[in-house]
């Protein structure tokens, strides 16, 4: 019996799978000859879709960024912290949704379509403050930075849920000796309440707004 048509392969079945090999076997296993074995496919064909591992990177991370809604940006209903903040929020809920997002996200310069329309949407959250262009700019900068880092605090915590208990012995229990290091055991949870990271995200938002504010009444 002869077999039918072979399935085209289409680039969103490319990064599916690059996707499956990052969750499966972390980011070292993703590349170009690992994810053309996935599918069958030849390196020499899988650069017919993706010239190069940095591309493949690129289309990856512009996937990860294409769910996230950027329609609270331009809603003008909204003050501009609650529009900024849903944005940083999204961020980081899209990263936690997939294991190894955040060595991807830092895999390459964030140029791509979605990446930029994020960007855009930033910028426009803090010139409806009246935050002039360059200056906006620049916050939404320190906005990004502060949402990668705290999914990177996200996930190491993740990553070591479970493998340490209180009252066990041995190097790991440093971390659980609560007289050694009374103030970040009595903290622990406030630190790691989900308030915290909207808490951060609003003295951020004062100090962005508060910097201009007392350079211009100076």
């Amino acid at each position: 019996m002869r077999p039918g048509p072979r399935r085209s392969i289409s680039q969103v079945d490319i990064v599916d799978a690059a996707f499956r090999i990052l969750e499966e076997k972390g980011f070292a296993a993703v590349s170009v000859r690992g994810v053309a074995a996935a599918l069958g496919l030849t390196p020499t064909a899988m650069y017919t879709y993706f010239a190069s591992k940095n591309a493949l990177l690129r289309a990856m991370v512009e996937q990860l960024l294409s769910t996230i809604d950027l329609g609270a940006a331009s809603d003008a209903r909204l003050a501009w912290r609650d529009r900024v903040g849903a944005l940083a929020g999204a961020l980081r809920a899209r990263l936690a949704e997939h294991t190894g997002a955040m060595v991807l996200m830092t895999s390459g310069p964030l140029d791509g379509p979605h990446a930029l329309g994020l960007n855009e949407a930033l910028i426009a959250g803090f010139t409806a403050e009246g935050m002039p262009p360059a200056d906006a700019a620049r916050a939404a900068h320190a906005v990004r930075a502060y949402v990668l880092g705290v999914a990177a605090i996200d996930a190491a915590e993740r990553a070591g849920d479970g493998a340490t208990s209180v009252g066990s012995t041995g190097p790991e229990a440093l971390w659980t000796d609560a007289a050694r290091f009374p103030l970040t055991a009595a903290t622990a949870d406030a630190a790691r309440a989900d308030d915290a990271f909207r808490w951060g995200l609003d003295r951020l938002f004062d100090g962005l707004v508060a910097v201009p504010a007392a350079l211009s009444a100076s």
